[in-house]
């Protein structure tokens, strides 16, 4: 489908718009990063510990993977159902780290670098049981279609807990690679405070890998169930290359680079233009990553391979700034990047993510983006994430805070099972499936407890908001939402901290 820029007559009222809601740092991204950490401790599973801060979660899932004689307690629920679906779990667990990776120190000075690796090392550990053997990763625990039937909280759940697993005879490409590239991304946060744990995730990462790609197929053919709730469209090559090339960044390893240099043609790394970044297609971070690799000089003997990446990458950032020669990613009135009405705020803080970290390697270079012809520099490209991101916190028509629990207007009624029935610590007494949905989904109060960090699916292509449990499509959160956001938290906050305090007349320049 054609992108095309909004109309003409949304700019002026977008610029009276910003006129009134100050440009400058008046946001907490402080805070926003302590909010957004905290959302993964309300999605764990398993049997939380004993420096659990959201105190109204409690045990769930104690017995997944028993009837299959398998240990799989722990991971994480996607969104606001509890099924434990592997393939966006570990496009999030890949998020975070690269968030880590690339503004740890940020993390740091805020506090939150510990837990950023929580965070991480709870997913990661998930996935350590979950790798039974060099060729088997189980990827499923629950059925999304009975879990559906059911408005219960974790921990009451009377749903199925079946596990599903991909094997040789039933391979799965995408969520192999993907789980591959989480635990190499997480190999590199670890190395220096958790060396031993680093190199266990490492040899994890590398079977996956080889697993992924010695058997290849659609994983959403081998688990049938999936299809309903994440089907891989794009198809498995991406997450190859994607596994390959954090693998590569991981041990710097040439045969890695080789793989995603060879295959680059056939598996589309070097045809394919997107102007969307997600758990399903990962084809622009690949893309992006790849081209930062010219930077570097034992890299320019495959100087054409890797500039095809940079042209694909360069579409992926042009589209999202606007300059893109008609072949642009929508925005609403308001300003925000839209890609589909579903979920939008995904495709929002992953483009907000990835164009922060490309500014960054632009500043660091000494360089500019290439929008045919039009030369972008670093700060204008952070500007823009910046404005994502503000965007999110409460700079938008509607004046709410997307990012649930963060300002004085947020989405009070949030899909999500947990925060919207009373806590198990409270009430012990059972809820079943049908008394979930008459005596808590149907409730026109908010939900009892705050699902402080989470980023809902957030307004339609108009900024229109209906906060509504019911209205699961602007809603809901997911953790790979929150997931690139605390990347970019940290680094606006770092920032803040840095450049701003020393000379207070950068942020009119943003």
């Amino acid at each position: 489908m054609k992108k095309h820029a909004p109309p003409q007559h949304c700019f002026p009222l977008l610029s009276i718009f910003f006129a009134i809601i100050p440009f400058s740092s008046s946001f907490d991204y402080h805070q926003a990063l302590s909010n957004s950490l905290l959302y993964f401790e309300t999605q764990r599973s398993g049997r939380l510990p004993h420096n659990q801060r959201v105190t109204w979660r409690d045990h769930s899932g104690l017995t997944d993977g028993l009837e299959q004689g398998v240990d799989l307690v722990g991971g994480y629920y996607d969104a606001g159902d509890n099924v434990k679906f592997g393939l966006p779990m570990a496009f999030t667990v890949t998020m975070l780290s690269w968030g880590v990776i690339e503004y740890g120190q940020y993390m740091a000075s805020a506090g939150e670098y510990g837990h950023a690796l929580e965070a991480i090392k709870w997913g990661t550990d998930y996935f350590i049981k979950a790798h039974t053997q060099p060729n088997v990763l189980w990827v499923q625990v629950g059925d999304g279609d009975t879990d559906h039937y059911c408005w219960q909280r974790p921990e009451d759940m009377t749903t199925s807990r079946q596990a599903y697993k991909i094997d040789e005879t039933n391979p799965g490409s995408e969520v192999a690679g993907e789980t591959a590239a989480a635990m190499a991304a997480a190999s590199i946060v670890f190395r220096k405070t958790n060396p031993h744990y680093s190199q266990l995730l490492l040899h994890h990462a590398q079977q996956l890998f080889e697993f992924g790609d010695k058997y290849r197929g659609k994983y959403d053919k081998s688990v049938g169930v999936v299809s309903s709730y994440y089907p891989s469209v794009s198809g498995y090559q991406d997450e190859l290359l994607w596994a390959a090339l954090w693998l590569y960044r991981a041990t710097d390893n040439q045969s890695y680079l080789n793989y995603v240099l060879q295959n680059a043609l056939s598996f589309g790394g070097i045809t394919w233009a997107i102007s969307e970044f997600s758990w399903d297609v990962k084809y622009a971070g690949l893309q992006i990553i790849a081209s930062m690799l010219l930077r570097e000089e034992k890299n320019k003997v495959h100087k054409p391979t890797l500039e095809q990446y940079l042209s694909k990458a360069q579409h992926y950032l042009c589209a999202c700034l606007h300059k893109n020669n008609g072949s642009n990613v929508d925005r609403t009135p308001g300003g925000l990047l839209y890609t589909r009405q579903w979920n939008n705020m995904q495709y929002v803080s992953n483009a907000a993510f990835l164009l922060t970290v490309y500014s960054d390697h632009l500043r660091e270079a000494n360089q500019q983006l290439n929008c045919h012809g039009e030369l972008v520099g670093p700060e204008e490209i952070l500007s823009f994430a910046k404005s994502q991101v503000d965007y999110i916190l409460g700079a938008n028509p509607m004046a709410m805070s997307y990012l649930v629990g963060y300002g004085p207007k947020y989405p009070t009624k949030v899909h999500h099972r947990g925060s919207s029935t009373e806590s198990y610590k409270h009430d012990k007494g059972f809820i079943g499936c049908t008394q979930g949905y008459d005596g808590w989904y149907a409730r026109p109060h908010p939900n009892p407890h705050v699902l402080v960090g989470a980023l809902v699916g957030g307004p339609d292509v108009n900024d229109r908001f209906r906060d509504d449990r019911g209205n699961y499509v602007q809603t809901e959160a997911c953790t790979y939402n929150t997931a690139p956001l605390v990347g970019v938290f940290a680094k606006l906050f770092g920032l803040e901290s840095t450049e701003f305090s020393s000379n207070p007349s950068l942020i009119s320049s943003w």
